[in-house]
């Protein structure tokens, strides 16, 4: 069984406030974030709701992936969305030491900056998971560690779809950070429950943007 928030506590955030779990604002703006990808089929699927809605949202990249599905990334960066780094192989931080952790992180933004001299410098941790010393050095390099405020579990197989649409917008506030995945795992998920998303999150007046 599996055991995670969907909305952050407060006290998290407070225990740890040099990661970015959500942005303020007057003008009730959320942040569509989207992890694990590029993919075949399913990143181009994700940029084409996008693109129909007029939204830009921020994809956080895996190396390994930019590596294997070059055209894909590129679409991406063509078409207005913010990257951002997700390691090279995925690696759970908690389950690495530091230094092959960081290898591993700088391996992925050599791919990153190979087609994105620009990089904003931003970095989200796989699994939510990285040990203090792996995010002093990360910060240190520059970088935001990007987490969330809402989490839809769409990569988890006990969630129906119409599950991840109530925890995609239930809770969400102006501020939110939403995570949603553009992988095979989580796209029974996320065919349904996206476009839902950002249509009742229009209806309730919320406007989206990228992370900076």
């Amino acid at each position: 069984m599996n055991f995670y928030w969907v909305k952050t506590n407060r006290i998290i955030k407070k225990l740890f406030p040099k990661l970015i779990w959500d942005i303020p604002n007057a003008n009730k703006t959320v942040f569509l974030t989207f992890d694990d990808g590029p993919t075949p089929t399913i990143t181009p699927w994700v940029l084409d709701v996008l693109r129909k809605h007029q939204i830009k949202a921020t994809f956080f990249c895996i190396g390994d992936n930019i590596r294997k599905y070059p055209e894909i990334f590129k679409q991406v960066i063509a078409e207005g969305h913010t990257i951002g780094n997700h390691t090279f192989n995925h690696l759970k931080g908690w389950k690495t030491e530091t230094s092959e952790y960081i290898k591993n992180f700088r391996l992925c933004e050599t791919e990153i900056y190979q087609q994105l001299p620009e990089n904003r410098k931003l970095f989200r941790p796989p699994y939510g998971k990285i040990k203090r010393s792996q995010s002093l050095q990360i910060l240190e390099s520059g970088y935001k560690i990007i987490m969330w405020d809402v989490l839809t579990a769409d990569y988890d197989k006990n969630v129906s779809p119409q599950k991840c649409l109530e925890n995609a917008t239930k809770k969400t506030t102006s501020g939110s950070i939403i995570i949603f995945h553009d992988s095979i795992k989580a796209f029974s998920n996320v065919e349904f429950a996206l476009p839902e998303t950002i249509r009742i999150l229009k209806e309730k007046g919320f406007s989206f943007d990228v992370i900076r």
